[in-house]
């Protein structure tokens, strides 16, 4: 296997910290599997590679025609900014359909944090890829689960994990099994008048999850603003889009984008407009931090951050994106914000964004107002 440069690669756009790398042991061992398969170029497909460092060793070992699925844009721009620094080519990017597995003999995964997107994932393998196909899937041992195995064997016949090395692992799953007429996900719930429709990947599928129902909460006790003052509302990492149709419904003659960096996310959120009724009224955009946004051109953010990247609890993704909302933001416009409460976001909100007062506070959330200054 020839040597890789794998220190060079970089997380950018995404949060840089010296805890938190752009590769690990399980890409190494991926990477490794397809070059000794001999399976070309063309007929591999990988998913989940956050920021390069499985597509860009194959291409630098000379194959070519590589089709690549990331989830998040942020992975999806290290991929190309990677790529380019390092003099690279040789793949496509594809979104999980069968543009991406049309064809594929093998299929090389990170293993997904969440069940029912590796569920969603080998159902498009099996339905999708050749009849051949071998699906070789790799975590970190720590994060790895028998229920993952499970989910394999539903849409495999053989799942044979391997043995670890250092301190990564391997399952390969062959033989695809038929599948269903219609594939598992997108699935959908009703939530008092709210219908929420969910891919595997989107953060608490179509549950409401418990943050988003207190924010909802206390915005349905909020005053009601005057039409003509709020003219744009973004839904800031917009997950399924639950606040963003609770938006469109508040301000009817409101423009409301909803955007966020998973791929899967932003589907859900177009299903979730679609059958709520409001698909002409959301515009969804799959972006990082909502960088296509005009500065000062915001009246209400609402933001309901995350506090993990990948498998590692990290601050950063939120400061990232309180950074776009003060940006997007007009001055005197308005920043909505649930947060776990120990996390204590009320000084950094008020450094970057302006004056901060809380609405309500639970033992687990706090909701807080932040008023550009």
């Amino acid at each position: 296997m020839p040597d890789f440069p794998y220190a060079r690669l970089r997380r950018r756009p995404d949060v840089e910290a010296a805890n938190l790398q752009a590769y690990d042991a399980t890409d190494a061992l991926l990477v490794g599997r397809a070059l000794e398969s001999g399976v070309p170029g063309h007929e591999i497909a990988v998913i989940g590679d956050a920021y390069g460092a499985i597509t860009l060793p194959l291409t630098d070992a000379g194959l070519t025609g590589i089709r690549v699925h990331q989830d998040l844009a942020t992975g999806r721009r290290a991929l190309a900014l990677n790529a380019e620094e390092l003099g690279l080519a040789g793949f496509s990017p594809h979104e999980l359909d069968g543009s991406l597995l049309d064809g594929a003999r093998l299929v090389l995964l990170q293993l997904p944090k969440a069940l029912a997107e590796l569920e969603e994932i080998a159902d498009a393998v099996a339905r999708w890829a050749a009849a051949d196909v071998v699906l070789v899937a790799g975590g970190r041992v720590k994060h790895m689960t028998l229920a993952q195995n499970d989910v394999l064997g539903r849409s495999f016949a053989r799942v044979q994990p391997q043995r670890a090395e250092r301190k990564s692992r391997l399952i390969v799953a062959t033989e695809p099994r038929a599948v269903p007429a219609q594939p598992p996900y997108p699935v959908r719930a009703h939530h008092e008048g709210l219908v929420l429709v969910a891919h595997g990947g989107a953060f608490a599928g179509a549950k409401l999850d418990i943050g988003t129902r207190v924010l909802l909460d206390v915005l349905a006790e909020l005053p009601g603003s005057s039409p003509a003052s709020v003219r744009t509302v973004v839904d800031l990492g917009c997950g399924t889009g639950a606040l963003a149709v609770s938006a469109a419904i508040a301000h009817a003659g409101a423009r409301v984008v909803a955007t966020d960096r998973s791929a899967a996310a932003v589907a859900s959120a177009r299903a979730t407009a679609e059958a709520n009724g409001l698909a002409d009224r959301i515009e969804v955009t799959h972006d990082d931090a909502g960088s296509r946004i005009p500065d000062a051109s915001v009246d209400v953010v609402l933001l309901n951050p995350p506090f993990h990247l990948g498998s590692s609890v990290h601050t950063g993704a939120a400061t990232r994106l309180f950074e776009a909302a003060a940006r997007m933001l007009r001055p005197g416009g308005e920043l909505l914000t649930v947060f776990n409460s120990a996390l204590a976001y009320r000084p950094e909100l008020t450094a970057l964004i302006g004056p901060t007062e809380q609405l309500r506070r639970t033992p687990k959330f706090t909701v807080t107002r932040s008023i550009r200054r």
